[in-house]
């Protein structure tokens, strides 16, 4: 590693220890010849695979579009960032765990889906309207007769209901 004062190219290192996740190595290091210290960070360089659009066209995996798919979806809704941050890691993790060079749109868009119904019905029926493209209130309805039969996980237990409750008839 090229010291970023002097920049000679022998450097030694101090102190090494796991950051973030444990996915990321922090390295004190600090040069032999002008003797000052810097630190760089190490993270493993993973392929996620290429995205097969519903046109058949190819795109790289967009971490930012899925992101921000993400955050469409949960606009004004109660769900913190960091459960957003996870969902999205999830999804991350699935992409690389299939090994597979290219995944189709669908299957992300699936797995997008799964995280939401998780996290809060609201988003999952927004983002839902938009990726499978409902036409009219009998499809919103299918959507949600889905949720019915996947009962609320308890992270999403703080939201509003979409769906009425027995307990509580007008």
């Amino acid at each position: 590693m090229r010291c970023p004062f002097c920049g000679a190219i022998d450097t030694r290192v101090v102190d090494s220890r796991l950051v973030g996740d444990s996915d990321q190595v922090r390295r004190r290091r600090e040069c032999t010849e002008c003797e000052e210290r810097f630190t760089t960070y190490e993270t493993a360089e993973l392929n996620l695979p290429r995205i097969v659009k519903s046109d058949n066209s190819r795109e790289p995996f967009s971490a930012a579009k899925l992101y921000s798919g993400f955050q469409k979806a949960l606009e004004k809704r109660p769900v913190s960032v960091e459960s957003i941050d996870e969902a999205v890691a999830r999804v991350k993790h699935r992409l690389l765990v299939a090994g597979e060079r290219e995944v189709p749109s669908r299957q992300l868009g699936e797995w997008v889906m799964d995280e939401l119904r998780k996290l809060d019905q609201v988003a999952y029926i927004r983002f839902a309207s938009v990726y499978r493209r409902f036409d009219d209130v009998a499809e919103f309805r299918e959507a949600i007769e889905v949720l019915e039969q996947h009962p609320a996980s308890p992270e999403s237990a703080n939201q509003l209901s979409l769906l009425k409750d027995d307990a509580e008839e007008p």
